[in-house]
């Protein structure tokens, strides 16, 4: 089981975050700084997954931006990594090819696509496809809202 998921910058920004385990906020800050800053600082040359405290860790770099599991000790490390790299497939399907720009703009749709792979901490969909057509449907509908709001207002209704 994933106990969280975070995306961040190479600067330590974070950009995305989702926590499948209940926990006070002030600790979720404190664990995420601290699981930043020990990312932040491994060497290239290091394992992308490593024990901390009762969790293991596993991340992975794209370009300018980190995104890092923490997994129940006994859940395999290179599922996760896989895991990881299909969301980075989606996002770059979604975005076409994905920067942090798209992250930082869209954190929505991030969440969203997430949301429709991982629901609490369990891979849901395995499929690309499927993932992406939800994700679609979704756009329809709130461009359909979008555009019924506009026509409402423009006749004096909304």
């Amino acid at each position: 089981m994933i106990h969280f998921m975070l995306l961040f910058s190479r600067q330590g920004k974070l950009r995305l975050q989702s926590w499948y385990v209940p926990g006070a906020d002030k600790n979720k800050k404190k664990i995420t700084r601290e699981l930043m800053t020990i990312t932040l600082n491994r060497k290239v040359k290091h394992c992308c997954f490593f024990d901390w405290k009762d969790l293991k860790i596993v991340y992975k770099r794209y370009a300018s931006l980190y995104f890092l599991c923490a997994i129940e000790p006994e859940d395999n490390e290179l599922l996760t990594l896989e895991l990881i790299h299909r969301y980075v497939e989606l996002l770059d399907k979604y975005f076409g090819s994905v920067c942090e720009l798209d992250i930082i703009f869209n954190f929505e749709k991030a969440y969203f696509i997430l949301n429709e792979f991982v629901l609490g901490g369990e891979v849901q969909e395995t499929s690309k496809k499927s993932v992406l057509k939800a994700v679609a449907s979704q756009d329809v509908i709130a461009e359909e809202e979008t555009s019924s709001h506009g026509f409402f207002e423009e006749h004096g209704l909304g």
